[in-house]
């Protein structure tokens, strides 16, 4: 499982701020805030995503596709669960497959991975399945949902 600390803590930090999120590191040994799984899982409260060195690096990613695609005016009122919309949820898991192969030392094929052994479930069988051949959907809701310039921004 690919944590933070394997990764570029400073890419991912930027890619994060391009798109309005704060990516706050928290010391190894302490509770993350804002985490709905419990750590070592990524929190999230308002525009803020919290991970641990040991945060995989899926969950940070979950964790800040939800911000992303949560409209402006919500995400001051994030805190935990960032949304209850299966729509919604779907298009996080595109999303971060999407943002991860823009971190160089990630990729999307590795993110998958992880998501698989972390435990996603697709009606497919596997996230790339999904991701490859059922999740027009949660690309048709990103499309619609985010804001100006869309995908193509991110």
């Amino acid at each position: 499982m690919l944590t933070l600390a394997d990764i570029d803590a400073g890419a991912a930090r930027a890619l994060l701020g391009r798109n309005g999120i704060t990516l706050e590191a928290v010391a190894a040994s302490v509770p993350i805030p804002g985490s709905y799984w419990g750590a070592p899982e990524a929190g999230v409260i308002g525009s803020t995503v919290y991970a641990r060195p040991d945060t995989p690096v899926h969950s940070l990613l979950h964790e800040a596709s939800h911000l992303i695609v949560a409209a402006p005016a919500r995400r001051p009122h994030i805190h935990t669960d960032a949304s209850d919309s299966q729509a919604e949820e779907d298009a996080a898991c595109f999303l971060q497959i999407l943002l991860a192969d823009r971190l160089a030392d990630v990729g999307a094929a590795r993110l998958m991975a992880d998501m698989d052994a972390w435990g996603y479930t697709f009606r497919l069988g596997s996230t790339r399945a999904w991701f490859e051949n059922d999740a027009e959907d949660a690309r048709a809701w990103l499309e619609q949902n985010l804001p100006a310039g869309g995908l193509a921004r991110i």
